[in-house]
């Protein structure tokens, strides 16, 4: 037979790779895409090699025997083609430290290396006195993971590894948890993420045909993955997509809101009425123009100069709210709510000039991230080629929510951020929920006055904070100026050009 594809599809060699270049992986996958038969392979070469080479013990828990059996039985069938010696699987009984009087079968595969595959209960206390390479298979659902981890990663310290491989099993699961920590940047582990469409795409329907003697096709694909997510049935999205289970309510929770609301944070709110549209621009610029000379100034006015500042947009015309979220951030890493404006009924033109007019006023503009999805991206583009490079044009996507939103309740979480105490803005902060898997506003509602909200406040903060976390560089010249100028006036002139990194 020629053109016979590589051993492992893409998908499996990255996830080799990783665990090559990382000491932590976590993989979170779809069913039954073959990341137990590559981690086996993997556990192979790492007992077969010297000491080194960098060979080491391994040591694999899976969830329960029949687990533990396939797994060693994998092994078994990679160490005949490496190392025939040790292709035998040898059965012990592990007998727990703390309980003598339970055993547990328990199985291994010894190479001439000296090192040793072994396939162990999963309870936390058979890692005790070991060292190695650790694999944590369908790591969701064992009985205390969290348990399991604190032991792994003690083998850490004299240069193990550790490697953990799930399906999802609810969105409150210490997996699930242990994958948004490392969304959050709370933990500095690898995180892999693969579905089942990322498999099929990789080839792996054509593995199956290839080694069932079956004939590919497109069309046969297309129905092959019709019939599994029809026996999967509502569990498809958990069992084949990578999409944790709703098993909570609000992404941030009331308590946590609460915790971060201070008081005498500026909520500004201006609404046009509804023939404000059709005045001419003058007069619409006019009345703006006088709000902000009443009620903004004062607040521009209050802000440190010395402060970097930074802010989110997010655009609406009708019904929903446009919200500019504007974030101070201090000397303590804390990011404190400057202020924030609610514009409803408003026109676009009148929109961009409050913006513009608050972004030449911020002192030390760091970047703001504007709302580019469908009406926001000729404002966003505009302010860019207005401000430069630090204005960030952001599509709201499903992995654009994945990416940040953990974050963001990572700053509620842990203090670092500030919020006006504000009954709508924490209505629309505890409006995010996991659609998906993925926080994100999911229906709209009223606030006290019977007017709709969307959770526009929260989307702008969580942009907001998603500026703070960017780190622009800053290319420019401007003559030397008396610190009353404003950003908008240095920018007149001299071209300022902002990069990001």
């Amino acid at each position: 037979m020629t053109d016979l594809p590589a051993v492992f599809l893409p998908y499996q060699q990255r996830f080799m790779a990783a665990i090559d270049a990382h000491a932590v992986v976590v993989e979170e996958k779809s069913r039954r895409t073959g990341f137990s038969w590559a981690a086996a392979a993997v556990a192979t070469i790492s007992a077969a090699g010297t000491r080194a080479a960098g060979g080491m013990d391994v040591l694999y828990m899976g969830y329960n025997l029949e687990m533990a059996r396939e797994f060693i039985d994998y092994v078994a069938e990679w160490a005949r083609a490496i190392e025939p010696a040790a292709a035998a699987v040898m059965e012990f009984v592990f007998t727990d430290p703390d309980r003598p009087e339970r055993e547990i079968k328990a199985f291994r595969v010894e190479f001439a290396s000296g090192f040793k595959v072994l396939a162990l209960p999963s309870v936390a206390r058979a890692l005790r006195g070991m060292q190695g390479l650790v694999i944590i298979d369908e790591a969701a659902f064992h009985d205390d993971l969290e348990a399991l981890l604190k032991a792994a990663f003690a083998l850490l310290i004299w240069g193990g590894k550790v490697v953990i491989i799930s399906t999802h099993d609810g969105d409150t699961n210490p997996f699930a948890v242990l994958v948004n920590d490392i969304r959050a940047g709370r933990l500095p582990y690898h995180l892999g993420r693969t579905t089942f469409d990322d498999a099929l795409a990789n080839g792996l329907y054509r593995r199956i045909c290839l080694t069932t003697g079956k004939v590919w096709s497109p069309e046969a694909e297309v129905l092959w993955r019709a019939e599994i997510i029809a026996f999967y049935g509502s569990a498809a999205d958990e069992e084949l997509f990578v999409v944790p289970s709703a098993t909570s309510g609000s992404f941030i929770p009331s308590p946590l809101i609460e915790a971060r609301m201070v008081p005498d944070v500026p909520v500004l709110r201006w609404e046009g009425s509804k023939q404000f549209g059709e005045w001419p621009e003058h007069l619409r610029a006019a009345d703006l123009a006088d709000w902000m000379a009443e009620h903004l100034a004062p607040v521009l006015r209050e802000l440190d100069p010395r402060t970097p500042h930074v802010a989110g947009f997010d655009i609406a015309r009708r019904g929903d709210l446009t919200v500019l979220w504007v974030l101070a951030l201090c000397a303590d890493m804390v990011r404190r709510t400057a202020f924030v404006i609610e514009l409803r009924n408003c026109p676009f033109a009148q929109q961009r000039q409050v913006l513009w007019h608050v972004l030449a006023r911020l002192p030390r503009l760091r970047g703001a991230a504007m709302d580019a999805t469908g009406l926001g991206m000729q404002m966003a583009e505009e302010t860019m080629q207005k401000f430069g490079g630090h204005i960030m044009q952001v599509m709201l996507s499903e992995p654009w929510y994945r990416a940040n939103m953990p974050p963001f309740k990572a700053a509620f979480e842990d203090a670092m951020i500030t919020i006006p105490r504000d009954r709508d803005v924490a209505g629309d902060i505890r409006l995010l929920a996991l659609v998906r898997g993925v926080a994100r506003v999911p229906e709209r509602v009223r606030d006290d006055a019977g007017r709709q909200r969307h959770g526009d406040a929260a989307i702008a903060a969580a942009l907001a904070y998603f500026a703070s976390r960017a780190d622009p560089e800053i290319y420019e010249y401007q003559a030397a100026r008396g610190d009353t100028a404003s950003n908008d006036e240095m920018f007149e002139g001299f071209g300022a050009r902002w990069v990001m990194s």
